[in-house]
């Protein structure tokens, strides 16, 4: 960067900025990503499984893991020592991880220059100061490749992600979609296919529909497969079957990744292939892309008066036009949508693409899943909130919908097309294409017909806000679902 002119002495822009950048301490304030700063303070749940903590708490789970898994085998001669307890032990040292677990890690690393190789040699201290012998530590990640590790910690990451934090507000969302479905399943509601105005719908259909698409995709989401594997450097077992070639490797390595809850993949390199994680980030991306059309399509109900927003009394809806109460929840989870379906598009192209047995590209990469889950869960969030300050102006819409006669046009022509009265599309154009008719010029084209008196009446009797199908039905059926 080039220093602007000097012209201000010590109080140049430069200078403060130089004394600024090296002087600042890290806070919500100064942080400089927005998942990490201005909205910190939602995502405190997902800071505890994707941050480098976790990451670090998740390393720690894997190595205590196998550990416990080569004591259970009978591997190595060390771990026979331990007996029961000291094998569920080694659960509670993962469990009770700490920050200042995480910090001496960080410690280590500073002279190892190697994050995998820290988090060994702190449970190597850890399992001593704990009362377990220096032969027991010395089985710490024994034949395992750094990878062995951090895939295993990613794919728990992720599960928990999923499981504890995704899955629940994409619950949360169904749920309100469900509610506002039966809650409006028979206010009928003016249709716009094309932005015009087409045959009429009711508000809780429409409801009832992203509901039905959100339901499908967050169940394709929660069904993903995580895999994981625990093969060693090339994914052959090349260490472990060379130090103890009577053993059943792989069984054991699929007993500890079942442990886990996870699933093996018994075909890799060094690197477990992510396949598993595109086809994570795909399904979270169609469930975001259901979310974003909710958002994009109650934006624009509410901007045409359809819906009145909840107002605080305290917020500020323009800095400069106090009447405003602007759509702020939806346009925010629109914004997050965004950012996350960009990072997890890469994640999902990227990931699965790795030279040769591994290349390192992977590893910067995943350190940034939790962004992508960070702006998903400030969109589920939004999303929740905007929907929990909606109501519906049934005036409104109902006079919106009242003196459109020209929608049943359609009815009418179907009719006479069932009758085998000929021109019936065509006769409907004339009278109603690109024109609004009223109640009175619509009866007077059906008592002309040649039609049956009772399918003259049925014709007769219909309203626009009565032309609904089975839209009641169906939104009452969406919330039966819940």
């Amino acid at each position: 960067m080039i220093p602007p002119a000097r012209g201000c002495g010590e109080a140049s822009i430069w200078a403060m900025m130089r004394r600024v950048s090296t002087a600042i301490p890290l806070t919500e304030l100064t942080a400089i990503a927005p998942a990490d700063g201005r909205y910190g303070r939602q995502l405190h749940a997902l800071r505890d499984v994707c941050s480098e903590f976790g990451l670090m708490r998740f390393r720690v789970r894997a190595e205590l893991a196998w550990l416990g898994q080569l004591a259970r085998d009978g591997v190595l001669p060390p771990l026979a020592q331990l007996d029961d307890g000291r094998i569920e032990r080694l659960d509670e040292i993962a469990t009770g991880f700490s920050l200042d677990d995480a910090a001496r890690i960080k410690e280590i690393e500073a002279t190892t220059n190697h994050d995998v190789k820290a988090v060994e040699y702190f449970l190597r201290e850890r399992l001593i100061a704990d009362g377990y012998s220096e032969d027991v530590a010395e089985c710490v990640h024994f034949a395992c490749t750094s990878e062995d590790i951090n895939n295993v910690a990613y794919a728990l990451m992720l599960a928990a992600a999923r499981d504890q934090i995704l899955s629940p507000l994409l619950t949360d969302n169904e749920h309100e979609l469900r509610e506002a479905a039966a809650k409006y399943a028979d206010l009928a509601m003016l249709s716009r296919t094309h932005g015009q105005p087409a045959s009429p719908t009711t508000l809780g259909k429409e409801f009832a529909n992203f509901a039905a698409r959100l339901a499908r995709q967050h169940e394709s989401f929660r069904e993903v497969a995580i895999l994981a594997k625990f093969n060693g450097a090339v994914g052959n077992y090349n260490a472990h079957l060379t130090a103890l070639p009577e053993r059943d490797w792989p069984a054991i390595s699929a007993r500890l990744i079942s442990s886990l809850g996870l699933q093996i993949n018994p075909y890799t390199t060094q690197i477990e292939p992510h396949d598993w994680i595109a086809e994570y980030c795909h399904a979270l991306q169609r469930c975001n892309t259901v979310l974003l059309g909710l958002c994009r399509d109650v934006w624009s109900y509410i901007s045409i008066g359809y819906f009145h927003q909840r107002l605080a009394e305290h917020e500020t809806g323009s800095s400069t036009m106090p009447h405003k109460v602007n759509p702020i929840d939806f346009e925010n989870a629109e914004g997050n949508l965004g950012i996350a379906d960009a990072l997890l598009t890469h994640f999902g192209s990227k990931l699965p693409v790795s030279r040769w047995q591994r290349d390192l590209s992977d590893s910067t990469v995943l350190r940034n899943v939790g962004v992508a889950l960070a702006h998903c869960t400030l969109a589920y969030k939004a999303v929740l909130r905007g929907s929990g300050k909606l109501d519906a102006d049934q005036e409104r819409i109902h006079a919106d919908l009242a003196s459109r006669w020209e929608l049943l046009a359609e009815p009418v022509q179907t009719v006479m097309r069932a009758h085998g009265i000929r021109g019936g599309y065509e006769q409907m154009k004339t009278l109603t294409r690109g024109k609004q008719i009223t109640r009175d010029d619509l009866h007077a084209f059906i008592r002309k017909l040649d039609l049956p008196d009772a399918d003259k009446q049925r014709l007769l009797q219909l309203e626009p806000a009565s032309y609904l199908g089975n839209a009641v039905a169906a939104a009452n059926a969406a919330h039966d679902k819940t």
